[in-house]
């Protein structure tokens, strides 16, 4: 094999990188993860390679490298997440009426109609302006803004508990309402 084909063939690596990568984080997924990250800096600094060394143990070292990156960073970020922990309120509300109420809205907001759902999510969860969101569902911004309003106030009369979130009104021409469950 010559010295050219030698320095190129990561593939040939692979294996004892993934082996060594699952040996240090314990998770196949992880471990593949960073696998990933160190051929990819390794592409990055190929130049750095001298063509005499070893390419396993130049992989390696970045592999374990990126892996005590990894492994400091988790640290400092549990560490702020402990201060922050420390310079939270302790009497904020109890997590499960926070999580009841977040299903509550998430099932009013399914029960809209598609286009009302649509132009809802686009603006109020995705952020985008009112002429994008138009645009992204091919609509005038009129008709946008008239969902908009109607899905709003549609939730409000559920929050309200005016309407049933899961009753659905028609009316027929010169009939009356039917309530469809």
């Amino acid at each position: 094999m010559s010295e050219d084909k030698r320095d190129i063939d990561v593939i040939g690596q692979l294996g004892p990188l993934r082996r060594y990568a699952l040996s240090l984080t314990r998770d196949p997924a992880d471990a593949e993860d960073l696998v990933h990250d160190a051929l990819l800096s390794a592409l990055e600094r190929r130049d750095q390679f001298r063509a005499s060394g070893n390419l396993r143990a130049w992989l390696m070292s970045i592999l374990h490298n990126g892996f005590v990156d990894r492994l400091r960073t988790r640290r400092a970020e549990a560490l702020r997440n402990a201060e922050i922990g420390l310079r939270v309120d302790p009497a904020a509300e109890a997590a499960q009426d926070s999580a009841t109420r977040l299903a509550d809205v998430r099932r009013a907001f399914m029960t809209l109609p598609d286009e009302q759902r649509a132009a809802l999510h686009l603006v109020t969860v995705e952020g985008l302006s009112y002429e994008e969101a138009a645009a992204a569902l091919s609509i005038p911004v009129g008709t946008l803004v008239s969902r908009l309003s109607r899905a709003r106030a549609r939730l409000r009369d559920m929050e309200d508990g005016t309407r049933a979130p899961n009753v659905v009104s028609l009316r027929a021409k010169g009939g009356s309402d039917v309530p469809n469950a």
